[in-house]
């Protein structure tokens, strides 16, 4: 062999024993340089488990990442280690004792062989994720109102992981994003829902509160569902038949070139409008949007699911808060109460966790109707969220018809709604003695020409919000004509509801409007009652 070609195989086994770990066998070195670079790949997590994050406490806390194929990997928790070999794939997952709540930051140390990674800064309370559509994304900073309390904000056991608005054809292990400390400088980007949720816990509790919120706006349900669960149901395996369909059909290339034409008539369209004297204008068509394959389209079936549920399957948490469904309130939309607990049932599963889901329901919206017997469809999708709380375990609903603004479907007051659903957690998940809600329908009974309506979690008793007779109950005999009634309080927990006009009622509404003006049945806590029906009509 030529002295050159002798040198060079040197100085390649020398950097071979470098780079590989001191671990693998002898005879790996003579394997070839694929081999090579995949037992030195590198210790790497997913962007999540890093510096300020929160774990959840007093439970086996679940971490994972990649490694070399078949290496040894060590996680160090405060006394706590756990150690796992990296499988064929380099991929590996531990949980480790987390502890008692703690709110003095401490260091996870994971090593695989030589390489070692630390994250700092880790404390130790109670967990959640938040997701939904835009009244989850709403920032602290979209609205004047919370600048006091931004610039007053002072938490740092509060911690809030802040992910993007991403799409992906095919589920995620990774997503961008960081953990910040609640302060003045950071709380006004943080979901103002979320905000106020975890300042009730943080406040209540006395321990660190960590929360990760991925949502993204104008979204309906169906998008944060895997689409093998939306395949289990046969109305949302027509949604995702039909746009695998549109996906099979795509053509980038020719979608691209007409989105060029339609771009090019755009600015010609453009140009001539800047031209034209501003009295005389009218207004000027949108831009027109770049092409994107339909599997890579948020809002379609299953897409945000991939991006943004996925990489967090696994993270140990108490639970999750939702406020979604102004996408779903549509004539034409799967029944809500069929969507939404078929996601929730996909992500217990996904996680292995029946973890409490906590959901607001809709704001009062739109200009308040008149008449009695309106058909809405956001009230019936209010309701559907109300029966989820008799048909999927271990939920809560923050009832906020009290809340909305009428030509604004993203209410200002985020306080209410995110301390509403802090009050289910406090009473649920930490066994606090309080009133947690707002009345809801428990029954009825007709009793000669009125009916009794039964409520739950009237606290010491109901009560007219403003001291004005009860608004807003209707009521119908067998014509199904409904009428606005006389609704009185006859007892702690029932009201009494009649019409003149109808000797034999069969059938009774509270709150059925978008936008149920004079709706004012409270408890004793002040929290409102939610819509309901007797009927079916």
């Amino acid at each position: 062999m030529p002295e050159i070609c002798k040198t060079r195989c040197l100085a390649l086994l020398l950097l071979l024993s470098i780079l590989w770990p001191a671990s693998a066998p002898a005879d790996q070195l003579a394997g070839d340089s694929t081999k090579a670079i995949q037992v030195s790949r590198s210790l790497s997590m997913p962007n999540f488990f890093a510096d300020h994050m929160v774990i959840q406490r007093d439970r086996l806390v679940s971490i994972w990442g990649t490694a070399a194929a078949g290496a040894d990997v060590k996680v160090q928790f405060k006394d706590s280690t756990a150690s796992t070999l990296a499988d064929a794939a380099g991929n590996w997952r531990v949980a480790f004792q987390s502890g008692e709540a703690d709110p003095v930051g401490a260091s996870i140390i994971v090593t695989s062989g030589t390489v070692s990674k630390t994250i700092e800064d880790v404390l130790v309370g109670e967990v959640w994720l938040a997701s939904g559509q835009s009244n989850m994304a709403f920032t602290m900073n979209s609205v004047p109102m919370y600048r006091e309390v931004i610039l007053a904000a002072d938490y740092p056991g509060i911690r809030m992981f802040n992910a993007p608005t991403v799409t992906a054809v095919e589920p995620q292990d990774d997503i961008d994003g960081e953990w910040t400390k609640c302060g003045p400088d950071t709380t006004g980007n943080y979901s103002a829902v979320a905000f106020f949720f975890a300042r009730k816990l943080h406040q209540e509790l006395g321990v660190p509160i960590g929360v990760i919120k991925t949502a993204w706006g104008g979204k309906p349900v169906e998008t944060f569902t895997s689409r093998e669960a939306l395949n289990t149901l046969p109305a949302t395996k027509k949604l995702v038949d039909r746009v695998l369909k549109f996906d099979s059909g795509f053509d980038e290339q020719k979608a691209t070139q007409r989105y060029q034409k339609q771009l090019e008539a755009w600015k010609t369209k453009q140009a001539e409008w800047r031209k034209t004297p501003a009295d005389k204008r009218g207004k000027l068509a949108k831009e027109p949007t770049k092409p994107k394959r339909p599997l890579n389209t948020e809002g379609r079936p299953g897409v945000l699911f991939n991006s943004m549920i996925h990489p967090f399957v696994g993270y140990t948490m108490r639970g999750a808060i939702w406020y979604q469904g102004e996408s779903n309130a549509k004539p034409n939309a799967v029944p809500y109460d069929k969507t939404l607990p078929l996601m929730i049932r996909d992500w217990r599963q996904r996680w292995d966790d029946d973890f409490s889901f906590l959901f607001v329901q809709l704001a009062n919206f739109r200009q308040p109707s008149t008449q009695p017997g309106t058909a809405d469809d956001w009230a019936l999708l209010q309701d559907r969220m109300r029966q989820l709380l008799d048909t999927t375990p271990k939920t809560g609903m923050a009832v906020i018809n009290d809340v909305g603004e009428a030509n604004d479907i993203h209410p200002k007051n985020k306080k209410d709604p995110g301390e509403r659903l802090a009050l289910w957690a406090l009473a649920n998940d930490y066994d606090r003695d309080i009133v947690f809600s707002g009345p809801l329908y428990q029954s009825s009974e007709v009793t000669g020409d009125s009916i009794k309506v039964t409520f739950d979690h009237v606290g010491s008793g109901l009560k007219s919000r403003d001291d004005q007779p009860l608004g807003r109950f209707e009521i119908a005999g067998a014509d199904q004509v409904w009428r606005w009634a006389d609704a009185e309080i006859s007892s702690t927990n029932q009201v009494s509801v009649s019409h003149p006009d109808i000797p034999k009622p069969v059938a009774v509404r509270y709150a059925w409007a978008s936008n149920p003006e004079g709706a004012n049945l409270v408890n004793s806590e002040g929290l409102p009652t939610s819509v309901f029906r007797t009927d079916d009509w």
